[in-house]
């Protein structure tokens, strides 16, 4: 066993006489040693519950005659990081979880991986951790929060950020606006709609990381949570016997399942930048145009919220991704001959099936005859940038406005609440992305309060978006503003084309124009000069390759 290095021997008296003041007996040192990353805090509502989920692992592993042990690794929650300098570092984060993991994986010499996060950054982050450390590896997450109820509807996180601008807009009361706000998060679990989270909480399945309904079992339905995570500690027990590890298991077949079910689903335009990155640290190249190939041949099968009306508990009881990947078999998008932690996907997705046509449509009978994220190039973004096709409204899909431009979210949010912003513009922002920010701070704030104010305005930008975005927002603009890539260039005015269909970007000014104005650009002063943000900003590369750092 890989532990043996920490346990076994006599210059190792030191090592067990350590482990048995935790309480760990030579019994117990004779079995395999299985790390559980436990992400628990109090300030993360979908991680409020992970103390339970990580008893019930626990239970799994000392069952099938492991040794668990847990140790936590840090979350932040988008959410309440959202709409100011906090949400420079969620982003950020992502690198932290991977380094630490890491770092008390190979430190300790665990045999075995059992993960257990839940939200944006953390499930991803996680993620990269098992393909660098690469020893086997189940992932088991908290599972979605329940929608929230108002005056019969139900609602969610993004229904209040889009309530910020209603009520400036003076479409919704102080009153209705304070009452809702104590509804549309009902307890435990990732945040209601496919946004980011849940997003990557389907991908783990789809990647074969996870079991089946790890990304759709709300939180709240208790008992499948724990059995789940029950299964997971068994699960990890196997796979040490069997050496196989998630190297094996998330392959470039694995990632353009992910990239197929992920366009059929309408997921959160972050997994864009999020299955690069893991794809990087299992040693596997996911060139962003293949994103947008497999946009081309897949079907949007299922409307969920922010672009439909759809939950995750309602995903859950149509049969759940495994359902949606064996309806995309139909049309040769899903290879089965990939492995899990569960053996082979073509056993997985024999006793799949839809339960509710309402929310997995056929392939025959799909939204759309293509994918719901589109992958757009063209002056403006040579490297690329991405637009999540499904939440736009169709009459916004080919859009050209005047440029308002504004060098940080803070100023545009000021525009835009101020009634700076009017219909015909491209409200640009900028110095947001990767380095420029840094950490990249996703865009919900303004697009929110943009939908809620009922503007038909497109937003781009060389930050992000969060999952919970909807509308013309066009995010990761490359070659980023603080790279001196052409959304720098762009002055008040100037005509911006935003085609869709045509998956064109275009900056409508003459070349000799944009190149006397590249020749008068100067780099600004970095926005953050001291601590991790710093070095964050030195260290990271661009949005088109997953933000990565080396």
């Amino acid at each position: 066993m890989r532990s043996d290095i920490v346990k076994k021997g006599s210059t190792r008296t030191a090592h067990r006489s350590l482990f048995h003041a935790m309480g760990y007996s030579n019994e117990d040192l004779e079995k395999p040693m299985i790390g559980i990353v436990n992400s628990f805090n109090e300030i993360v509502p979908g991680h409020m519950h992970l103390r339970e989920i990580a008893e019930a692992v626990k239970l799994g592993v000392a069952a099938a005659g492991g040794m668990p042990v847990e140790f936590p690794a840090i979350a932040l929650c988008d959410g309440i990081a959202m709409g100011h300098e906090g949400m420079k570092y969620p982003l950020a984060s992502r690198e932290l979880i991977c380094d630490s993991i890491e770092a008390m994986a190979n430190g300790h010499a665990f045999d075995g991986l059992v993960m257990i996060p839940n939200c944006d950054k953390i499930v991803p982050g996680m993620l990269m951790a098992a393909g660098r450390v690469n020893i086997p590896t189940v992932v088991v997450s908290g599972g979605p929060m329940q929608a929230g109820r108002w005056k019969g509807k139900d609602i969610s996180v993004s229904t209040m950020f889009e309530a910020a601008g209603k009520y400036e807009s003076g479409q919704l009361s102080a009153a209705d606006m304070e009452a809702m706000e104590f509804r549309a998060c009902p307890g435990c679990g990732s945040c209601a709609g496919l946004f980011t989270a849940n997003t990557m909480n389907c991908l783990t399945e789809v990647l074969g990381m996870g079991l089946p309904g790890n990304g759709t079992i709300p939180a709240a339905y208790f008992g499948r949570r724990r059995m789940l995570a029950k299964k997971a500690g068994e699960l990890v027990m196997e796979l040490v016997k069997k050496d196989i590890r998630p190297r094996d298991i998330m392959t470039l077949d694995a990632f353009k399942n992910a990239i197929a079910v992920d366009m059929a689903i309408g997921g959160s335009t972050n997994t864009v930048l999020h299955l690069p990155a893991i794809a990087h640290e299992a040693g596997v190249d996911l060139p962003l145009d293949l994103f947008d190939e497999i946009s081309r041949h897949a079907r949007y099968i299922t409307k969920m919220s922010p672009g439909g009306s759809y939950h995750m508990q309602d995903l859950d009881e149509a049969g759940g991704i495994s359902a949606v990947m064996k309806e995309l078999t139909k049309i040769h998008l899903i290879h089965t001959d990939c492995q899990t932690v569960t053996g082979p996907l073509a056993d997985r997705l024999a006793g799949a099936s839809v339960e509710n046509r309402e929310v997995i449509h056929s392939v025959e009978n799909a939204y759309m005859n293509k994918g719901g994220i589109a992958i757009l190039k063209g002056n403006l973004a040579p490297n690329g940038a991405v637009i999540k096709e499904s939440a736009v409204d169709p009459d916004l899909l080919t859009y050209e406005g005047t440029a308002k431009c504004y060098d940080s979210e803070e100023a545009a949010i000021e525009a835009i609440t101020g009634g700076e912003i009017k219909e015909g513009n491209v409200v640009v922002i900028r110095y947001e992305g990767p380095k420029g920010g840094p950490g990249m701070r996703e865009m919900l704030n303004p697009t929110a309060v943009i939908t809620g104010m009922g503007l038909k305005v497109a937003l781009l930008t060389d930050g992000r978006f969060s999952g919970a975005s909807r509308g013309a927002c066009v995010g990761h603009i490359s070659p980023e503003a603080m790279e001196g890539g052409p959304i720098g260039l762009i002055e008040d005015g100037d005509r911006i084309l935003v085609d869709v269909p045509h998956r064109k970007l275009e900056l409508l000014v003459d070349e000799s124009e944009l190149q006397r104005r590249k020749a008068a650009w100067k780099q600004p002063e970095p926005k953050v000069k001291t601590g991790y943000l710093s070095r964050y900003a030195r260290l990271v590369t661009s949005a088109n390759t997953g933000a990565v750092l080396k």
